[in-house]
């Protein structure tokens, strides 16, 4: 055993062109193999940011929300969830912003700031996640499209939506970035609509002149307890609202750093990205929430109707019946193409972020080396492909049978999402903890306030949250093995993956502070940054542009 772990460790050493000291270094490339570029602008970052958090989880899942536990638990959920969303975004915003090198992924940060075996079922968490975010996302996509249209096979537009987003991805990273930056523009476009249509409404400005106020906060009312009533069944719809909510918010911020060892300027525009996302957050998805649950009340019963279908498209979408009861016409045809793009744009930025979580375990020697290989322009083009055919899952939609299997896929993501998060503060900490230990707190070019506080304290929520998100299945009479499994079997597995690694390779639990290395890979974010000339604006527009993007 031995002898095939010191094999194993030689052949990567043989084929790197810079020997590191730590297996999970984004710096292992080979001439055989290729290696990424930096490709993406800083409109493209600023766009992939936010862009890639807006999918169907906030257009259509506030909607499953809104019918089960109300407006004010739905407000209270996405605010909350903004929250540690903005504590993952400075996390990483403060360990890419130090260290973007090529390649670098969560994983890689794990691997280098706290433990190997860590970053191995990390990285594959991720991959997974990733990966069945892409399928979920083209699954709504192809509901959406029924929105108008039961006559295109669903198998035609499955395949249409999956072969549209490989090729994005698969001939050069800055054609992912443009089709995003478009995508992107086009969803913040359609929400800020929303917003303003939502304020339209709830003064009386609509067609009917009809003054929304908090008219459904009142009736059918504000809270609607879960399970059981009074008080602990508000406590626990707003408890629900919260789990359920993190499929619209879980792995977004990470698409930053999965973009940032392909960015231009990367100290310049991941701090960039990352101050803007706190607004933008705060904006889209705190008054987005407010809005879905002032234009329709939690008893619409075609939002109920959809809901207990388990459709996903426009039909359970409360922005669009909203202004179906509005009486405005037209605009639910609009804004269903524009559910239609931000399904697929959520699904190209998902690719792309499974396909570089997985180059990364490749380049670290976590997954075959033939999924580094990178075509002329740097794209990881093994690994792309690779993870488009585990979205092909997304086929299994087609039987209605196999419909509640696919819905395991969406509850496992989310949850791995969580996980995912748990491992991220836990590596923000120490990294926190070697860079005060090598007295090089100082140097860091992005600091986030309230640090290391802030972190400690989500961890702990969305520890709680992870625990807890199948609370109901502990409910006399609700107990059923599916529900079960679909809430707790992600947690065994990450076990499996971690302690496996961690009994195969023998490692340390855990890398001592005093031996992390937070030095090695700075010189080229220091070269970049010295070399990196911001654009100047000449005149008032390109002022605007530059404040904007």
């Amino acid at each position: 055993m031995d002898l095939e772990k010191h094999e194993h460790k030689a052949s990567i050493a043989e084929e790197a062109v810079v020997p590191v000291e730590y297996a999970g270094s984004p710096h292992i490339q080979s001439n055989v193999y290729g290696e990424t570029r930096r490709g993406l602008k800083s409109r493209h970052i600023q766009l992939i940011a936010i862009g890639g958090t807006m999918g169907t989880g906030l257009f259509v899942g506030s909607g499953a929300i809104l019918s089960t536990v109300g407006p004010a638990n739905l407000f209270m959920a996405y605010i909350v969830m903004s929250f540690i969303l903005w504590a993952a975004m400075n996390c990483l915003a403060e360990m890419t912003t130090y260290l973007p090198t090529k390649g670098a992924s969560v994983s890689y940060y794990i691997d280098r700031f706290v433990d190997p075996s860590l970053a191995f079922a990390a990285g594959w968490n991720y991959w997974y996640a990733y990966a069945m975010l892409v399928s979920a996302e083209v699954s709504a996509a192809t509901l959406v499209v029924q929105y108008w249209t039961h006559a295109i096979p669903v198998p035609v537009l499955i395949t249409i939506f999956l072969l549209v987003i490989l090729l994005l991805n698969i001939f050069a990273v800055s054609w992912y970035g443009e089709s995003e930056f478009w995508f992107a523009s086009l969803k913040i476009l359609g929400i800020v609509s929303l917003i303003l249509i939502g304020i339209i409404l709830f003064f009386g400005g609509g067609p009917t002149h009809d003054r929304l106020g908090f008219r459904f906060w009142d009736h059918p009312g504000a809270f609607k307890p879960y399970m059981v009533s009074g008080p602990t069944g508000q406590f626990l719809g707003f408890w629900t609202a919260l789990v359920r909510a993190g499929f619209a918010f879980v792995l977004s911020p990470e698409l930053v750093t999965a973009a940032a060892g392909e960015s231009e300027a990367p100290r310049r525009n991941i701090p960039k990205a990352a101050r803007r996302f706190v607004y933008r957050v705060v904006f889209f998805y705190v008054l987005g929430s407010l809005v879905a649950g002032i234009i329709t009340p939690s008893d619409d019963p075609r939002l109920l109707q959809a809901v207990s279908a388990g459709a996903n498209g426009a039909g359970a979408s409360p922005f669009v019946l909203g202004i179906q009861r509005a009486g405005i016409r037209g605009l639910n045809h609009v804004y269903n193409a524009m559910i239609l793009t931000s399904a697929w744009s959520a699904g190209n930025s998902f690719v792309f972020a499974s396909s570089r979580a997985l180059y990364s375990l490749a380049v670290a020697g976590q997954a075959p080396r033939v999924l580094r290989r990178c075509n002329a322009r740097g794209v990881p083009y093994v690994a792309v492909c690779g993870s488009v055919a585990v979205s092909c899952v997304v086929y299994l939609n087609v039987s209605s049978g196999a419909a509640v299997a696919f819905q395991w896929f969406i509850n496992l993501t989310t949850i791995s999402g969580l996980i995912a998060w748990i491992v991220l503060f836990v590596c923000y900490i120490r990294f926190r903890q070697a860079i005060v230990y090598h007295g090089a707190l100082d140097t860091l070019p992005f600091r986030t306030p309230m640090q290391p506080y802030i972190t400690w304290f989500t961890l702990f929520i969305v520890t709680v949250l992870t625990i807890t998100n199948g609370f109901q299945v502990f409910f006399p009479g609700q107990f059923s093995a599916s529900s079960f499994l679909a809430a707790y079997i992600t947690i065994p597995l990450f076990l499996i993956l971690y302690l496996g690694h961690k009994v195969w390779f023998r490692g340390p639990w855990l890398r001592r502070v005093g031996d992390i290395d937070v030095f090695k890979g700075k010189e080229e974010a220091d070269r970049l940054e010295a070399e990196d000339v911001p654009p100047v604006p000449r005149n008032v527009f390109q002022r605007v542009w530059f404040w904007i993007a």
